[in-house]
């Protein structure tokens, strides 16, 4: 069966409503993509969305019998989950064009960090910069984001690597939670690269990530997760596990940046602890395939790197595919590597330099973001008891969404 056909879908229908049942929102003439079967968009032609209480409470073919407070007729438009961006580094101070002409010079990326540019520079400018200097240059490009649709997104640390500004963009990202109509999902990531005052003593900065910036950020509940950049110019196998049991021990889930540039074995170790996701994967083994498999750890795929640091080598896309392993993809907007602003153009990518097909890129930022966040019993498809953070698209098939770029066919977020 083409990808484009599509496979027959039974509605979810909840029988079990109470006769004096009043939807808060019911969407009439609408047609949706569930995203809810592994096989296809999970479509209903000409169907109907009944919420109440910010939950997805009726599915159906044809309009419901049940009143509601609000009846919106959609007119054919279509209804999707919400878009997830599982990856960025959207806080930051600064930018960092010049390296971007160093690198079509030939610099490469390990050579860039290695003069003191990359993510140190990045460093310097967030310390410098004031929370509300941070909260506003970060806003803007949040906007651009919920602009295509994107609901829910997962906003690194980093740029600090002290505890003092570690937190203040920790701060900032639970502010733009309180300020944006978007969930934002906060991830600790001190492990980033080693600060200036830490050059010649790494395991001395891994026990400061572990000893005092962790337990901090678990008892103030400013990160539900950890992150670290395990690889040859970031940190090795065994200080990345150490940074793991710290972070388990605190109640924190892990995931980490694996495999980018050489094979550190980094995405069987998160596997191993049950890891959320393992992120990049260029470099990625069969044997950590395996693992991830079993575990259940999402791979993420970051094709705006790829294509930025004019990459390659591509991530092993069939052998994830013949494993089972989920496919996640995300911008991982950052000021070095990949300062894309559009899921939607990560969504054609995916298709035009991994060769994945357009329903698995929308996979990709819809129920898979959602298991690389640990989130997929509540939000990523559309299906009775989730979270209704919908979006209508004035489009004519959800395929659409990774063909065509450069402008948003998004109507309106629902959440």
């Amino acid at each position: 069966m083409s990808q484009l056909e599509t496979k027959p879908f039974t509605p979810l229908n909840l029988d079990q409503l109470p006769n004096n049942t009043v939807f808060d929102t019911l969407l009439i003439n609408v047609n949706i993509a569930t995203m809810a079967d592994t096989n296809s968009f999970g479509i209903i032609n000409n169907g109907s969305l009944g919420i109440i209480d910010g939950i997805i409470a009726y599915i159906g073919e044809v309009n419901s019998q049940y009143p509601a407070k609000e009846t919106v007729n959609a007119n054919g438009q279509w209804i999707l989950p919400g878009l997830i961006d599982c990856h960025t580094h959207l806080i930051y101070g600064g930018n960092r064009a010049n390296e971007f002409e160093m690198r079509l010079n030939g610099a490469t990326y390990e050579e860039i960090a290695k003069a003191g540019g990359g993510i140190i520079s990045s460093v310097t400018a967030t310390r410098d910069a004031s929370p509300q200097e941070l909260f506003d240059s970060a806003s803007k490009r949040l906007e651009c984001l919920i602009e295509e649709g994107v609901t829910t997104i997962e906003i690194k640390s980093g740029y600090g690597l002290d505890l003092e500004t570690e937190l203040k963009m920790l701060r900032v990202a639970n502010k733009l939670r309180e300020e944006f109509p978007i969930r934002v999902i906060p991830t600790f990531l001190g492990a980033h690269a080693l600060p200036p005052e830490y050059q010649d003593n790494s395991d001395g900065y891994i026990d400061l990530v572990c000893d005092e910036m962790i337990p901090v950020i678990a008892n103030e509940k400013l990160a539900t997760s950890v992150d670290v950049f395990c690889e040859n110019i970031g940190f090795s196998y065994e200080q990345t596990e150490k940074v793991f049991r710290a972070a388990k021990a605190h109640g924190l889930k892990v995931k980490l940046h694996a495999e980018q540039l050489s094979d550190q074995s980094g995405a069987a170790l998160v596997a191993q602890y049950n890891g959320l996701s393992a992120d990049h994967l260029e470099y990625l083994s069969q044997a950590s395939i395996e693992q991830m498999a079993k575990a259940g750890t999402v791979a993420t795929l970051l094709p705006g790197a790829f294509y930025f640091l004019r990459e390659t080598k591509l991530p092993p896309i069939q052998a994830l595919r013949d494993a089972g392993v989920p496919i996640a993809i995300a911008t991982d907007h950052n000021p070095g590597t990949s300062p894309c602003l559009s899921i939607i153009l990560m969504m054609n990518m995916a298709c035009t330099l991994f060769k994945m097909t357009p329903l698995e890129s929308l996979q990709g930022v819809t129920i898979n973001a959602a298991k690389a966040l640990g989130l997929d019993k509540e939000i990523g498809s559309i299906e009775i008891g989730k979270k209704a953070e919908l979006v209508l698209w004035d489009i004519e098939h959800p395929n659409q969404l990774s063909y065509q770029f450069g402008t948003s066919f998004k109507n309106e977020a629902l959440t």
